[in-house]
């Protein structure tokens, strides 16, 4: 599951972002200082990515990214007249930043493209069920035996299982797994990839165990094993 952790003191801010953010079906955990983000992320932690104001009550949002840099993707939050912390964070290691006042729009789409480039920040290997999934080496087994995906289909496959236990929109779906500049795609795509998905996974693709259907919803990748 793609977990973000926002570390931001303004608390009226921080809670709208958080809720703003968790429209997109990702759990968010909200800090409000740098002690509490260094406690939360060696408690909590993987995290996907990392929302980070610059200014905060305990100390500079550099320091902290300093910290993680290598270990977690960062994009900054800075006020819009300080070109020096966007400088200093860029060179730090940041991968993007964001300039207050700011469009929670403007924000989601910058969080959705940092972890289409980085997969989501989870774990390139994982095991459930009879399933292992390498992301990385894009090869997919089940009880050992290799599965051919398709391109679309590993997508697919990959924003379901990293968000295993959470239901995905179809217009999210649509959205993250078809990336390659199309104007319009068809939502009747994405049942096609789904079916092709269960044909290849599930013992019964009529009654799935793992790719399910919420109906009125998206999908899920129900948490077995």
């Amino acid at each position: 599951m793609e977990k973000l952790l926002l570390v931001e003191d303004d608390l009226a801010l921080g809670e709208g972002v958080r809720l703003a953010l968790q429209t997109e079906g990702r759990p968010v955990t909200l800090c409000r200082t740098l002690a509490q983000a260094r406690q939360t992320l060696a408690a909590e932690g993987p995290f996907a990515l990392a929302i980070l104001d610059v200014n905060l009550p305990d100390g500079s949002g550099l320091t902290f990214l300093e910290e993680v840099r290598g270990r977690l993707p960062v994009l900054l939050l800075t006020a819009n007249d300080l070109e020096t912390d966007i400088v200093a964070g860029l060179e730090l290691g940041a991968e993007d930043y964001i300039t207050k006042p700011f469009s929670l729009a403007v924000l989601r789409a910058r969080v959705n493209a940092q972890l289409r480039r980085s997969g989501g920040g989870a774990g390139q290997v994982v095991e459930v069920g009879d399933f292992t999934f390498d992301f990385a080496r894009m090869e997919y087994r089940k009880a050992g035996r290799p599965i051919a995906l398709s391109k679309t289909e590993q997508k697919l496959l990959k924003l379901l299982v990293q968000n295993r236990g959470t239901t995905l929109t179809r217009a999210d779906l649509v959205d993250r797994v078809w990336t390659d500049g199309a104007a319009y795609v068809d939502e009747n795509a994405l049942s096609v990839t789904v079916k092709r998905l269960r044909d290849k996974l599930e013992d019964t693709p009529s009654k799935p165990k793992y790719l399910k259907t919420v109906y009125g919803v998206g999908y899920t990748w129900a948490v077995k094993g």
